[in-house]
C-alpha cells in the first residue's frame, strides 16, 4: 500500500539514471551537485549512503513524493531558472523542524535559528516573560513563531503577516507540528492587527524585510527572481521596518520586555543608535551570527519608559 506522502513509484533503474543526469546537469550550469542527493533524500525514504552507493539501482519499485515526469521539469527549472530546490521539495529543514515552504515565503535560513537561541537567553534572568504574550511580526513561514512556541511552552504567540497565501504556510505548519492552540494567525501589516494587546507583549521577535531596493535585484537570482519581494525590500536604506518596528513597539511591550529582530550586514550600528536614540529602550545588545556577521539586535523597553 502506498505511503499517501509518497504517491508515485519509480523503478530503481530509472531512478540512478534520473540521478546521473541531474548531476551532468548541475555541473553544466553551476548548481552545487550535493542539491541531486538533498533533493532525493526529501522525495523518497532513501539515505546519503544508498544514494552514493547506488545500492537502490536493481529495488523494482521506490515510493517518491513526484512523478518522474514532474521531478524532471522541476530540476530544468532549478538548473534554467535558478528556481530553489527547496520550493520543489516544497519543504525545508529548520532548527529540529521540517517546514512546508512555497514561493509565497521566504525560504528560512539556518542564521535565522539564532533568533529563538537569542529569545530564550534573552529572557534567562526574567523567565516570567516566557508565559506571556509574544509576536512574530511578519511571519512568512511560521517559522518564528513555531520557535518561540516550542521554547516557550506556556506562552501565546500571535504571528501577522500582511499576506494571506504566506499566513495559509504558516497555519498549515502549525497545524503539522501541533502548535495551532498556542500560536494565534492575524492578517495585518506588523502591529496593526494586535491593538487590543496594548502593553501586554513580553516580547517581540522580526525577521523583516531589509535588503535596500536597489540591491534586490543584485542577490543572486534564486532570491531575486524567486522569493517573496514583500518579504526582501527594505526601502531605500532597507531600514524602513526596522524604524517602524523600534518606533511602534514600545506602545505594545510592556515594561522589561524583550526587543528582537535580524537585519542586514552593515546596519548595525544605525540600528544601534536609533534604538539609543529613540528613548525606550535599554540593554541594548548587537550579536552576531555563526559567520561574524553582526546580524541581529536585542533591546528590552525601559521599565521608566
Amino acid at each position: 500500500m502506498l505511503n499517501p506522502q509518497f504517491p508515485y513509484l519509480i523503478s530503481g533503474l530509472q531512478l540512478w539514471q534520473w540521478r546521473s543526469q541531474a548531476i551532468a546537469d548541475a555541473i553544466e550550469f553551476n548548481v552545487e551537485v550535493v542539491e541531486v542527493d538533498w533533493l532525493l533524500r526529501e522525495i523518497t525514504d532513501l539515505d546519503s549512503l544508498a544514494l552514493r552507493l547506488g545500492s537502490y539501482q536493481d529495488q523494482t519499485q521506490i515510493q517518491i513524493k513526484l512523478s518522474l515526469e514532474d521531478l524532471n521539469a522541476f530540476w530544468q527549472r532549478r538548473c534554467k531558472e535558478r528556481l530553489p530546490v527547496q520550493y520543489i521539495t516544497s519543504s525545508v529543514p529548520w532548527r529540529h523542524f521540517q517546514l512546508q515552504v512555497s514561493p509565497a515565503v521566504l525560504i528560512p535560513r539556518p542564521e535565522t535559528e539564532y533568533l529563538i537561541d537569542l529569545a530564550i537567553a534573552a529572557t534567562k534572568d526574567c523567565e516570567y516573560l516566557r508565559d506571556g504574550n509574544w509576536a512574530d511580526l511578519g511571519t512568512g513561514s511560521g517559522a518564528i513563531a513555531i520557535g518561540l512556541a516550542s521554547s516557550f511552552e506556556k506562552a501565546t504567540i500571535h504571528a501577522v503577516d500582511v499576506s494571506p497565501d504566506a499566513l495559509k504556510i504558516a497555519y498549515a505548519n502549525a497545524c503539522d507540528l501541533g502548535y495551532i492552540n498556542q500560536i494565534q494567525f492575524y492578517l495585518g501589516s506588523w502591529w496593526e492587527p494586535l491593538l487590543e494587546l496594548k502593553g501586554k507583549f513580553s516580547g517581540m521577535v522580526s525577521n523583516p524585510p531589509y535588503i535596500p531596493t536597489n540591491t534586490v535585484l543584485t542577490l543572486e537570482p534564486e532570491v531575486a527572481n524567486h522569493e517573496p519581494n514583500l518579504a526582501l525590500d527594505g526601502g531605500s536604506d532597507g531600514l524602513d521596518y526596522i524604524r517602524k518596528l523600534i518606533e511602534v513597539s514600545p506602545e505594545f511591550l510592556q515594561p522589561g520586555a524583550v526587543w528582537l529582530i535580524e537585519m542586514m550586514a552593515g546596519q548595525a550600528n544605525i540600528v544601534s543608535n536609533l534604538l539609543h536614540n529613540h528613548g525606550s529602550y535599554c540593554n541594548i545588545k548587537i550579536h552576531a551570527d555563526l559567520a561574524g556577521i553582526e546580524r541581529f539586535a536585542v533591546a528590552y523597553k525601559n521599565p521608566k519608559s
